[in-house]
C-alpha cells in the first residue's frame, strides 16, 4: 500500500507544460489545488482541465496566467470572469462525449487530481458525489494524485480506485462544500407547478440544481412510482424517496436505482447517499448517452435557459457573446427525453430577468450561443404556462411563445412576430 505524503511532495510530478485535470463539482480537492498553486513559480504552460467545480480556483487569478491556463469544459464561477477576460478557455462538448475525449487520446491527461474517500478493507477508496467524466481521466491519467477525506461518502457504481492505483496521496480531512436549496420566488414555484403537471406517474425524472428544480420537486408530493436518471441530484429527492414517491418500481433500466453522475447539496444529502446502495453513481458517459435514457419510458427531463427565441431556439450557455456556463447535458436529456416513449423534454425559464428583460426574445442577443436548436425542442415553461412547439410552424410557435412571455413584453414581441412571419394568429 502506498505511503501517505505531504500535498507540497504529492504535486511535485506535474511538470510545465502538461495537462492537469481538477476531480470536479463537490469532489474538488483544495489542498491539492493549493498546493500546485503554490508552485507557481515553478510551472509555466500548465493546462488546467476542468469541468464545473465548486470551492476556489486560485490558478485562474490574472497573476497565475503564465503558469496555469484552464481549459473548462463547463465555465462554473470561479473561472468565469477568467474565460471572459480571454486568460482561459472554453471547449464546448456535450457532457456523455467528455469521458471518450480522454479516453481516446484526443485529450490525453497527463496528471489527475481528485478526492476520494476513506479506503476499506479491501484498499478501494471512493470518487463519493462525484464520478461524471472523472472516472474516465483516473484511468486513463499517466499520474493520479488523491486527496483522501473521511468526508467523503462512499457510493456505489463506478467511482471505487485501489489504493494502488494511486501515485500519491495526501490525507487531509474537510467537510465537502454545501450548495443548500433556496426558498423558490412566487415566479419559480409558479414555474415548479406547470412543470409539475407535464409530469406523469411512472414517469423517470432529470433536472439540475437551483430554485426551479427544487420547485418542480416540491410539487410532486402526491404523485406515485417516479424514477430517477439524472447527471446529477440535489437535496430535493431525499423527502419524495423517504415518502415513498420516488421507488424507480417502473424504470426498464436499473429499476429501483437512483442513476446519476454527480451529487452536490448539503451535509444531509452526503449523508444520504454515503453506502446507500439505491444510489447507483455512474459514468457520466453511460449516464448522459441518449440511447440508454431514452430506454426508460415516461423520461422527463428538465432543463434550464438564458432565453429562448420565438422560433424556440435555446441559448443556455452565453448572455450574448459573454460565455457564462456551458453546453452540458441539456441536449443528451433534450434528445434522449424526446425519444423516450411518452418522454417529455422541458426548458423552464422566468419569463424576464431581474431586471425587466424579456427572456422571451424575438432574436437571440448577437453572439448568443445555441445550445438546444429549435428542431429538438418541445415543451417550454415559464410562469405564464407550458406550450408544446413539437411539430408546430415558426409561426405557430411564435403564438405559442408570446402566450407565455411576459405581459410587459407581448406587444413588443408580436410586432416583431409580425415583421417576421407576417401575422402569428390563425
Amino acid at each position: 500500500m502506498n505511503v501517505p505524503c505531504t500535498p507540497s511532495e504529492a504535486v511535485e510530478i506535474i511538470k510545465s507544460h502538461q495537462r492537469v485535470y481538477i476531480h470536479g463539482m463537490a469532489a474538488a480537492p483544495v489542498e491539492l489545488v493549493k498546493a500546485m498553486t503554490a508552485r507557481a513559480h515553478q510551472l509555466r504552460g500548465v493546462e488546467v482541465v476542468q469541468l464545473h467545480t465548486e470551492g476556489p480556483a486560485p490558478y485562474a487569478a490574472p497573476e497565475m496566467a503564465e503558469s496555469f491556463r484552464v481549459n473548462a469544459l463547463f465555465i462554473g464561477a470561479n473561472v468565469r470572469q477568467a474565460v471572459q477576460e480571454g486568460r482561459a478557455d472554453y471547449t464546448p462538448i456535450f457532457l456523455s462525449e467528455v469521458p471518450a475525449l480522454f479516453r481516446s487520446g484526443a485529450m490525453p491527461i497527463d496528471v489527475a487530481l481528485i478526492q476520494v474517500s476513506l479506503p476499506d478493507r479491501h484498499g478501494y477508496c471512493s470518487l463519493g458525489v462525484s464520478v461524471e467524466a472523472t472516472r474516465s481521466a483516473v484511468v486513463s491519467a499517466k499520474y493520479v494524485i488523491a486527496q483522501v477525506n473521511k468526508y467523503m461518502p462512499r457510493t456505489h457504481g463506478d467511482g471505487l480506485i485501489h489504493i494502488d492505483n494511486i501515485h500519491a496521496f495526501v490525507r487531509h480531512d474537510e467537510p465537502l462544500p454545501e450548495v443548500m436549496a433556496k426558498v423558490p420566488t412566487d415566479v419559480e414555484a409558479r414555474i415548479g407547478a406547470h412543470c409539475a403537471e407535464l409530469i406523469e406517474d411512472g414517469a423517470t425524472l432529470q433536472m439540475g440544481i437551483g430554485a426551479i428544480p427544487n420547485a418542480v420537486l416540491a410539487s410532486l408530493k402526491s404523485h406515485k412510482d417516479l424514477g430517477v436518471h439524472s447527471e446529477m441530484v440535489s437535496d430535493g429527492i431525499i423527502d419524495l424517496v423517504e415518502s415513498g414517491v420516488i421507488n424507480g418500481r417502473l424504470k426498464k433500466i436499473h429499476p429501483g436505482k437512483i442513476v446519476v453522475a454527480f451529487i452536490i447539496g448539503s451535509r444531509r444529502l452526503y449523508d444520504f447517499v454515503d453506502d446507500n446502495p439505491l444510489i447507483a453513481a455512474l459514468d457520466i458517459g453511460y449516464v448522459n448517452d441518449p440511447t440508454v435514457i431514452r430506454r426508460n419510458p415516461k423520461m422527463t427531463a428538465i432543463n434550464s435557459a438564458i432565453e429562448v427565441d420565438l422560433t424556440g431556439q435555446v441559448c443556455a450557455d452565453s448572455i450574448g457573446s459573454k460565455l457564462y456556463s456551458g453546453v452540458g447535458g441539456q441536449i443528451d436529456y433534450i434528445r434522449g427525453a424526446s425519444l423516450s416513449e411518452g418522454g417529455k423534454p422541458i426548458i423552464a425559464l422566468p419569463s424576464q430577468t431581474k431586471r425587466g428583460e424579456s427572456r422571451i426574445a424575438g432574436m437571440l442577443k448577437q453572439g448568443a450561443g445555441v445550445v438546444t436548436t429549435r428542431a429538438h425542442v418541445h415543451y417550454v415553461v415559464t410562469e405564464y404556462g407550458s406550450v408544446n412547439l413539437h411539430g408546430k410552424s415558426l409561426r405557430q410557435r411564435a403564438r405559442a411563445m408570446i402566450d407565455i412571455a411576459h405581459p410587459d413584453h407581448r406587444e413588443a414581441l408580436e410586432r416583431e412576430a409580425f415583421e417576421r412571419f407576417g401575422t402569428t394568429r390563425e
